[in-house]
């Protein structure tokens, strides 16, 4: 379905950015009108916001007289990706050498984490970890900080200042871990408090309660989340559950009377819409069912998991339950900020269990479905009207072999599927913020921007293009 403008309002900036425009309506797992493609399509943005989507020729009828127009024809135009759990402490020590999980928190992650009680270099990494993040096309993500007000604050004042619709919280841990980054439930529950009072809704900024997990957090504190949860009704909730084997069975030992790990969360009102937990490999179709009930949502992080040697994320139960899943780089654990790379893995954990994860899946794990769970879909993940200009440019060229592989792409899932298995920060060839271009900011040239209204009618497209016509009659 194409959108149309409404009418002109002259004192309004309009930009109309031209090129081949993907986004999703819901899941095409389930789905087969799950998503929109235009191939000559303009994506048209007032102020920061969507206003229109569709086809170029049906729009350019009806965009202002002073409408700018940027021309990314040949490349591929989507929403921003949204990455679900994200350490940004641990960017530093990503690419550490460890036989395990709980060896690489003692070994690298906690000393790491200890140095964010100064604020100037909590910011300084702040301020490189969200530029990494907009390199590689996410423009929005639920982040972890540390154990330390100061970290948090860092995130949001980096975020803030890139204008960027980021959520964080501060790491809560009051047992299991060193002294020098233990809190108590008391100081945990108010510094909590004071960052959500601050940060919380401020902008495009939202906050997370943030226990670690369960192993490092007492019962009162726990309790004390889930107080803070019920005051605080639309704030954020992430946690990890069920990562590898050793920690559900320390679980276990730790809270004998819960049924299970996701249970222990349970007790205290942590599973609720909002609430995101980290990998879930290891639950039980009761867990699964609780957790689809209760909306909250799974963060499934493949090159993590492959490198702790954590485990495989079970797709054909995830979907047998419609479990909310989406897509996370877990760095430091996981090995890249790049979503390609994620997909990447995540296709191959998902072959592992005999399961085929598609390419139109996997970017709409990446984007409507990640906005869904946290119930922002009206604000990004799409180009619905009224969403806020979040989206990225592919370019299918970015590298040789993507070249090649993409002159010889005959569907949309093809081409996809290329820059999933090929792709990484090189494919990126602009990233937009509420309507801007990244590098506008810094004074750089974005697209091939012309100064004036487009014609009427679509003119000649660049030369590669008609090498890569997608089946528009199977794509609405």
């Amino acid at each position: 379905m194409t959108s149309t403008l409404p009418p002109s309002n002259s004192t309004r900036a309009t930009r109309v950015i031209r090129g081949r425009i993907l986004h999703f309506l819901r899941d095409p797992q389930f789905h087969d009108d799950g998503y929109e493609y235009w191939e000559d399509g303009a994506l048209v943005v007032t102020d920061g916001r969507i206003a229109a989507a569709g086809n170029y020729a049906t729009l350019a009828p009806t965009l202002p007289a002073d409408a700018e127009l940027i021309d990314h024809r040949g490349k591929l135009i989507v929403p921003g990706f949204i990455d679900t759990h994200i350490h940004y402490p641990q960017t530093d020590i990503i690419a550490s050498p460890s036989p395990g999980l709980l060896h690489w928190l003692d070994t690298y992650t906690f000393p790491e984490e200890r140095r964010f009680s100064e604020p100037s270099y909590a910011r300084a990494v702040a301020d490189f970890f969200t530029d990494e993040l907009l390199r590689n096309g996410t423009t929005s993500a639920l982040v972890w900080s540390t154990v330390h007000a100061t970290s948090a604050d860092a995130l949001f004042a980096a975020s803030e200042a890139r204008n960027l619709r980021m959520i964080t919280g501060k790491v809560m841990m009051d047992r299991n871990c060193p002294d020098f980054l233990r809190d108590t439930a008391e100081t945990g529950a108010r510094d909590s408090a004071d960052l959500l009072s601050r940060w919380h809704n401020k902008g495009r900024l939202a906050y997370a309660i943030t226990p670690r997990f369960a192993p490092t957090s007492s019962e009162a504190q726990l309790a004390a989340c889930g107080e803070l949860a019920r005051a605080h009704p639309d704030a954020f909730i992430q946690t990890h559950v069920a990562e590898n084997r050793d920690e559900v069975k320390w679980v276990a030992e730790l809270f004998p009377d819960a049924r299970s790990y996701l249970d222990v969360y349970d007790r205290y009102g942590l599973l609720r819409p909002g609430a995101f937990y980290g990998h879930a490999i290891y639950l039980d179709p009761d867990d699964r069912r609780r957790l689809a009930d209760s909306g909250a949502a799974v963060a499934h992080c493949p090159t993590s998991n492959l490198f702790l040697g954590s485990g495989f994320y079970d797709f054909h139960q995830s979907d047998a339950h419609r479990l909310n899943v989406t897509l996370a780089t877990d760095v430091g654990g996981g090995t890249s900020f790049s979503m390609f790379r994620t997909m990447n893995a995540a296709h191959k954990v998902a072959r592992m269990g005999g399961y085929h994860l598609t390419a139109l899946r996997m970017f709409y794990l990446a984007t409507r479905a990640a906005a869904e769970a946290m119930g922002w879909a009206d604000r990004i993940g799409s180009f619905d009207v009224g969403c806020e200009a979040d989206f990225i440019v592919l370019d299918p060229d970015a590298t040789p072999l993507i070249a090649r592989r993409s002159s010889r792409s005959e569907t949309l899932e093809e081409q996809l599927f290329a820059f999933a298995m090929l792709g990484d920060d090189r494919v990126i060839e602009d990233v937009y913020v509420m309507g801007k271009a990244v590098g506008e900011r810094e004074g750089e040239s974005v697209g091939k921007a012309v100064d004036k209204a487009p014609d009427n009618a679509p003119d000649n497209a660049p030369d590669n293009a008609g090498a890569r016509e997608y089946g528009l009659s199977a794509m609405s």
